[in-house]
């Protein structure tokens, strides 16, 4: 039997997920700061690639966030 759908802490772990990649991005943008001379221009545009899709990524947690404060009213 499939469980019923709680969604009653979504917007909460959706929150938790934002917070989580926002330290991510601040974490590699300082290490890019200190650490740009000492890296390959290969692992330097792969690491702000990847900061652009964290940016992406918590543009649409956001988004959801916003979609389960909707349903919860």
């Amino acid at each position: 039997m499939a469980k019923p759908d709680d969604r009653s802490d979504n917007a909460e772990k959706l929150e938790e997920a934002v917070q989580n990649t926002i330290e991510n991005l601040e974490q590699s943008e300082h290490y890019l700061d200190e650490h740009s001379v000492e890296l390959s221009p290969e692992e330097s545009s792969a690491l702000r690639q990847k900061n652009e899709n964290r940016r992406a990524a918590i543009d649409s947690l956001r988004s959801e966030i916003q979609d389960e404060q909707e349903y919860a009213e």
